[in-house]
């Protein structure tokens, strides 16, 4: 990396580097990209489309689900296709502005996306305390409220990253050794006092992913604390059972950035390409993931699948 004694102005054009280091295995790592590129449009996609056509569909859980499928589909269009360029085409040139703009996209939707799970424990908690007012809780003018309110956290927490970013004015390098345009990777090659950027990003997973992490705990901890009072063994299991599905997909989502604060907090330092794999996919695999959990665990949705696939077998 240049030191900042031959420091830059302000770039029209940063370089993405992909995976450093890895550059010899940029077209095999297209291939997985690809395919999950593809596994989460179709498994999205026949997700929204199967609670669109199916009426019994239209409750709160598979509502919130169809939410969760949009932000997915956006995510990933703000990403792979950028990355396969580069891997493929070693189209590794993006301008400032269209920097500034993925700067914003990707972690916005990643917010949204940690927004929809925290709703969608809520539901699990209003479905286990209150299930005789569960519909009129969760009706319809209370999940646009709650979309709107996750759309809009997600505008006021990100927002400041493209204009901070912008304001930085000399940098080290034009090449960031990222696939896509992370706001701390630009912020770590500019020539200039960064601690105000440092805290900011703390800032964000603080308000976003931290806050949403330790509402579901609570909710999860009270849905507990409500079965277990059920008598019936058979009542508690069918109770928690609806919420497998939930439970695996916030697993898979919160792992990895668990994860990452312990190695951080323990000293544990990955190589910086293993490092970029793993926040390549944070972004990729639950988008991946989440309907086919939800696919193979709902019964509506696997019956339609079970038609959808005989229809196309005929």
């Amino acid at each position: 990396m240049s030191s900042c004694n031959n420091s830059i102005p302000q770039p029209s054009i940063f370089i993405l580097a992909g995976i450093p280091g890895l550059e010899s295995f940029h077209g095999w790592f297209s291939v997985p990209f690809f395919l999950v590129c593809l596994i989460t449009v179709i498994g999205n996609v026949t997700i929204l489309c199967i609670t669109w056509i199916e009426k019994s569909l239209h409750e709160p859980m598979f509502l919130l689900l169809a939410m969760l499928s949009i932000v997915n589909l956006c995510l990933v269009s703000v990403t792979v296709p950028h990355m396969l360029a580069t891997f493929w085409m070693n189209a590794k040139e993006i301008s400032f502005n269209g920097c500034l703009t993925q700067m914003f996209f990707i972690p916005s939707f990643y917010v949204m996306e940690s927004g929809i799970l925290l709703a969608m424990a809520f539901d699990r908690f209003a479905a286990i305390w209150y299930p005789l007012r569960y519909t009129t809780i969760l009706g319809n003018n209370m999940l646009v409220k709650m979309a709107l309110a996750i759309l809009a956290r997600a505008v006021a927490v990100l927002t400041p990253a493209p204009i901070l970013a912008k304001r930085l004015q000399s940098f080290q390098t034009p090449i960031i050794t990222y696939s896509y345009c992370a706001y701390m990777a630009v912020v770590q090659i500019a020539c200039e006092d960064i601690s105000d950027h440092v805290v900011y990003g703390l800032m964000v997973i603080v308000a976003s992913v931290g806050f949403d992490l330790f509402f579901i705990i609570l909710s999860y901890g009270l849905i507990l604390h409500a079965v277990f009072q059920i008598p019936s063994w058979d009542a508690r299991g069918k109770a928690l059972s609806t919420c497998g599905c939930h439970l695996c997909v916030i697993s898979l989502f919160y792992s990895p950035v668990v994860f990452s604060v312990l190695a951080q907090i323990l000293g544990y330092h990955m190589a910086p390409h293993m490092q970029i794999i793993i926040d390549n996919l944070y972004f990729l695999v639950p988008p991946m993931v989440n309907p086919l959990i939800y696919g193979a665990r709902t019964k509506q949705m696997r019956e339609w699948v079970l038609r959808i696939l005989h229809c196309y077998g005929d």
